[in-house]
């Protein structure tokens, strides 16, 4: 046993190579992409950027270097020279704080029931409540008012006659999202931590045949994804940040919503870049304008639960059937084996979940559950699944076949633990967030938020379109 205290023990952990170059070589390799690229780029600053034990702002900067790399590599392929990208640590940790401001005012996208709550064993629980059917579903189960008569009072109370894990098992059994807390070391005895370790940070196999589709060659000042179609069947944080970032490299991305499913506040951040449609797949017209739009795709991205878009007739193999040569990416919450394959999660659960409100608490010398300062597990998941998709990608132009890109939150996590931990970085105040912010007119109002963190020697990133609300554009690509 390590008796050492989670100080000592930090430090112990700095000795490691845990650099941000060192964390995107690692991704890079594990992709086989060319070693030639990495001589292209520059990352600036040092941990702390945030405040947190946790090595944050060296995921945040290593997974958008691997997404805004792999751009460049897919811009050279596409018979360019090689340009240098630059992504800066703190530029990086704040992209990751969902901060934004929609006509001077800042949404607030938190359910008052959404948290932490100590049970009858002394365990805790974190809840969440910011969909109205899982905050009432976890209400009912609890013998709680719902609606406006709900109150985190009355919770509370209800959760003194529960053990923490009991609750845990009974929620998801009823579809609903809640995490008992557990230390790193009741995680790692977990079967769904072992399961998830033999997993890939980013698994890229190839599920079909198809000819290679040879990425058409532009002038200098087209940037790296031009014409590039991504369909994005994803919500909340991770699934629409992937997206959101391969619109700000160039490509066309379409974000497929149901009219009939709630979004969170943040899809006005996420959705620069994009256009957005409403398809109810649960129709016969939604999945026939689905089945339209994907005849001339190149990469299609969903978040649902896994089985979720099988069961639609949308799943990985029948999309390769569909139209070979795609390139499908699938976000889970804790991987696609294991006794959790199929859960419902989000970051903030996963964090509780795997160990690190429990780890990060006794850095910060309290009993309660402290988060991460930002969602990194979300953030960092999103830049992955850019960089796979377009590792993919480049695979698919010279090798062909339809590809199968796969992340986790909790794989993520995982990899964010290895990154090692950060000796007196609770004590680094939470930075300004003035001079990173870009203001434009959306469909929402004067939208205010953070700029990509990756910047390109010739091919600037960012947005051209702006963020609209679900459903305003038709199902259709627009002419090229």
């Amino acid at each position: 046993m390590d008796l050492r205290s989670p100080l000592s023990r930090a430090r112990a952990f700095d000795n490691r190579e845990t650099s941000s170059l060192a964390a995107l070589r690692a991704i890079w390799r594990e992709a086989g992409l060319p070693d030639e690229s990495l001589d292209h780029i520059e990352l600036r600053g040092v941990e702390p950027v945030l405040p947190s034990s946790f090595a944050v702002g060296t995921a945040a900067q290593a997974s958008i270097a691997a997404a805004a790399l792999a751009a460049a590599e897919l811009w050279h392929l596409r018979g360019k020279p090689r340009q240098r990208v630059a992504v800066d640590m703190l530029h990086a940790a704040q992209e990751c704080r969902s901060y934004y401001t929609i006509n001077g005012i800042t949404p607030n996208p938190w359910d008052k029931i959404t948290g932490t709550y100590r049970c009858g064993d002394g365990g805790w629980i974190r809840i969440h409540a910011n969909f109205a059917h899982h905050r009432d579903g976890a209400l009912a189960l609890l013998g709680c008012p719902t609606g406006d008569g709900a109150t985190r009072e009355a919770v509370a109370q209800a959760l003194q006659r529960w053990k923490a894990q009991e609750f845990e098992q009974v929620a998801a059994d009823a579809g609903l999202v809640v995490a008992a807390m557990r230390s790193f070391e009741e995680w790692d005895a977990h079967p769904q931590a072992a399961a998830l370790a033999g997993q890939p940070l980013v698994s890229i196999e190839r599920i079909g045949d198809a000819d290679p589709r040879p990425l058409p060659k532009y002038g200098h000042d087209a940037r790296p994804l031009k014409d590039i179609r991504v369909l994005d069947l994803t919500r909340i944080i991770a699934g629409p940040v992937g997206g959101r970032t391969l619109a700000a490299y160039g490509a066309d991305v379409m974000l497929v919503n149901s009219p009939h499913l709630p979004n969170i506040d943040n899809i006005i951040d996420t959705s620069r870049g994009k256009l957005s449609v409403h398809a109810d797949l649960e129709t016969a017209d939604g999945r026939i304008a689905l089945g339209n739009l994907l005849r001339s795709a190149h990469v299609f991205v969903q978040g649902y639960r896994p089985g979720g878009m099988d069961a639609l007739g949308f799943g990985p193999q029948e999309v390769a059937r569909l139209r070979p040569g795609i390139v499908y990416v699938s976000l889970s919450a804790y991987g696609t084996h294991g006794p959790w394959s199929g859960r419902r999660g989000f970051d903030s659960l996963v964090q509780t979940a795997t160990g690190f409100n429990h780890a990060e608490a006794l850095a910060a010398g309290q009993a309660e559950p402290k988060p991460l300062p930002v969602q990194i597990l979300d953030y960092a998941s999103g830049f992955l699944m850019a960089f796979g998709a377009q590792a993919a990608l480049a695979r698919q132009s010279t090798e062909g076949g339809s590809w199968h890109v796969r992340v986790s939150l909790a794989r993520t996590a995982q990899w964010l633990r290895g990154l090692g931990r950060v000796a007196d970085g609770l004590s680094c105040p939470m930075p300004p967030i003035d001079g990173l912010l870009e203001t434009t007119q959306s469909g929402f109002g004067a939208l205010s938020a953070v700029r990509h963190a990756a910047q390109f020697s010739a091919t600037p990133a960012g947005w051209t379109r702006p963020s609209v609300p679900p459903g305003t554009h038709p199902t259709v690509w627009p002419f090229q």
